[in-house]
């Protein structure tokens, strides 16, 4: 089943593949955010699936995660890449939702919105180093943290006394992908910037067992309020 994904900008239409049909290529609001995430952040980009009527735009009827994953037969978007390599690439793909592969030059602390809009408000008056917070239509707050930061996860639980606690707290790493503001996340709404990246926090994101401790704390009150 094919259907239009996309808004005014960049329409195409996609076939059962996920593939375009037709093509409309130019310098897009979506190029020149990506254009913005690989060549000011240093990050990799990788289109992503748009959802529809409960339709994923790759095309497979048991997709697990409708429009919120890359698509398979589209390549990334290295980090440096210019406007107009952005254009070019993104050309292929005008539409599609904008993904950040994880565990490379950052890892994610996910944890409930509201607990996450505390813990950044503690953290920011405790002049605690953060990196960029994105929330998501689901009601989810991601917390990016350097690279390596899922491995350390239950050691640093572990040593700070939260290993035994039900925390609604996990870790993305290397083979996860989120979707970047402010594309469209499976047909609920628009992800969005709690804390917009700024260049040292994209490029150096802070160590984990910085913010774990609060967001820990924080998790723990919330659940038990």
């Amino acid at each position: 089943m094919g259907f239009t994904i996309g808004g005014s900008r960049g329409i195409r239409t996609a076939t059962p593949s996920g593939r375009p049909g037709s093509r409309r290529r130019g310098r897009s609001s979506d190029c020149t955010a990506v254009a913005e995430f690989t060549g000011l952040w240093g990050w990799v980009v990788r289109p992503g699936a748009r959802a529809a009527d409960g339709h994923c735009s790759c095309g497979k009827a048991d997709c697990r995660a409708p429009g919120a994953h890359p698509l398979d037969f589209a390549a990334e978007i290295p980090a440096g890449a210019t406007l107009d390599e952005v254009t070019t690439a993104w050309g292929e793909f005008p539409g599609a939702a904008v993904m950040l592969p994880v565990g490379r030059t950052f890892d994610i602390l996910d944890v409930a919105e509201p607990a996450g809009r505390r813990a950044l408000v503690r953290m920011e008056r405790m002049g605690i180093p953060l990196g960029p917070v994105a929330a998501t239509p689901e009601g989810r707050a991601q917390f990016f943290v350097a690279p390596g930061a899922v491995a350390e996860l239950p050691e640093l639980l572990y040593r700070m006394g939260w290993d035994d606690a039900d925390l609604d707290l996990r870790g993305l790493g290397r083979g996860d992908h989120i979707t970047a503001p402010p594309s469209d996340r499976g047909g609920r709404g628009p992800v969005r910037w709690l804390r917009a990246p700024e260049p040292d926090s994209a490029t150096n994101p802070p160590q984990a067992r910085l913010l774990l401790g609060t967001l820990a704390y924080v998790c723990h009150r919330s659940a038990t309020a």
